[in-house]
């Protein structure tokens, strides 16, 4: 398997703005899919795009705006 292409949990989250324990938690829900080699997981760059876009914060709890 090739590597190129690939992103560490480390090297997403720089890209996305975010931690590793959220690009992680993005994992484990599903919203980013990775191949786990060893201990490492590794994303495919062009997967960035499912989580790029997404919301940032809490939930409004304002039912009006939902």
């Amino acid at each position: 398997m090739s590597l190129e292409g690939f992103l560490t949990t480390k090297e997403v989250a720089e890209k996305l703005g975010v931690s590793v324990g959220r690009v992680q938690q993005f994992i484990a829900e599903g919203r980013l899919p990775a191949t786990k080699i060893g201990q490492t997981n590794l994303v495919k760059e062009a997967d960035l795009k499912l989580v790029q876009n997404r919301k940032t914060g809490r939930p409004s709890k304002d039912k009006s705006k939902q």
